[in-house]
């Protein structure tokens, strides 16, 4: 059944792009490269199919307490507060979804991300929401095996400048099995270079 919706999916998808590449041609695009049914289908298999990054994530389900650190500008005074994070997988293992809730400067803030590993791109895949704005930040990672960690780069919309974005770069290190630790980092306001924006250590409740 599997193996028939896959198919399925994988000629539906032919004869769009096959629409595309004739309706569609730019200068920066690709040379169309055919690919057979049979290796189209497989690559599909192989991209849906949860495996050891998928289950490295898994192991962060359940709920967690952080302890967190801010900062508003680079040097600034730090503010500390405490948030909870629960953590689920959901489509049969392929996702992780982060539900957080704690306060920003005395008001209730809520935030939600869906963490991925993309079989295709070898890449940690990231969205993340919260009741602090109106728009979504993407994010792609790599995992570093000698540092246990993730860096996220992507880029983020920045309010203070209308119509623009801003880069971010995220560090999830798995410290061990019931203690992870976020570091965020952005650009100052005043000199547009990084600095630290944020620091979560989470314990596993």
């Amino acid at each position: 059944m599997k193996n028939l919706l896959f198919a399925a999916c994988t000629a539906i998808l032919f004869t769009a792009c096959d629409k595309v590449k004739m309706d569609v041609k730019t200068e920066k695009s690709e040379e169309w490269k055919p690919v057979d049914s049979a290796t189209a289908t497989k690559a599909w298999m192989d991209y849906a199919t949860p495996g050891e990054m998928q289950k490295m994530m898994a192991k962060s389900d359940g709920a967690w307490l952080g302890e967190n650190t801010m900062w508003m500008e680079n040097g600034g005074k730090p503010m500390m507060s405490k948030s909870e994070a629960t953590n689920k997988m959901i489509f049969d293992g392929r996702y992780q979804v982060s539900e957080h809730k704690g306060d920003f400067m005395g008001m209730p803030f809520e935030g939600m991300s869906i963490v991925g590993y993309d079989n295709s791109k070898k890449k940690f895949v990231s969205t993340w929401i919260d009741n602090m704005g109106t728009g979504i930040m993407h994010g792609e990672g790599d995992w570093n095996p000698s540092t246990k960690s993730i860096e996220f780069k992507g880029k983020m919309t920045d309010p203070s400048r209308p119509g623009k974005d801003c880069d971010f770069r995220e560090v999830f290190t798995f410290i061990d099995d019931n203690t992870q630790k976020m570091e965020m980092y952005g650009p100052d306001s005043k000199t547009g270079k990084e600095y630290k924006t944020m620091e979560i250590v989470y314990k596993r409740k």
